[in-house]
């Protein structure tokens, strides 16, 4: 493929201004009303095998930086409580895979992995498996790059 003078100038710019986009993201992926993980028990996946994530009900609720977390039954809310950032999920709910890359792509919470005690999840299922490919070295990127718009934060 051969690149024009403009097609080039265009790619560079927007290689620049990716870092720029990428620090207005909000801290947490929320597909609406400031939701974790679409209304998803985030403490649930702990104990699933393969299945889909477990709705919440907003009766169990909690607030942990900036946002809400649904939780499907009194325990798995003391759970949460009790240590939030262990069942929250990487990356602010967003995608694993392209966080991997430097970049912010919605999560879906039935395309989730836990792996070393931290719930991962990815814009698809199929993303999922490619992910999970290279699981240590894209969670190790996906760190960096995660750290780098929001320093502090993991």
């Amino acid at each position: 493929m051969k690149l024009s003078r403009r097609s080039f100038t265009f790619l560079a710019a927007s290689s620049f201004a990716m870092p720029a986009f990428a620090q207005s993201e909000p801290r947490w992926y929320s597909a609406g009303k400031n939701i974790a993980a679409s209304g998803r028990d985030v403490v649930a996946y702990f104990t699933l095998g393969n299945e889909d994530g477990v709705l919440g009900s907003e009766d169990y609720a909690a607030e942990h930086k900036g946002t809400l977390f649904y939780f499907s039954n009194a325990g798995n809310l003391e759970t949460f409580q009790a240590d939030p950032d262990t069942y929250a999920p990487r990356y602010g709910g967003y995608c694993a895979f392209a966080m991997s890359r430097g970049y912010f792509a919605p999560g879906d919470p039935d395309a989730w992995t836990v792996h070393d005690g931290a719930l991962y999840l990815n814009v698809s299922k199929t993303i999922r498996a490619r992910w999970a490919l290279r699981r240590t070295a894209n969670i190790e990127a996906g760190n960096g790059h995660w750290s780098g718009f929001f320093p502090g934060e993991l």
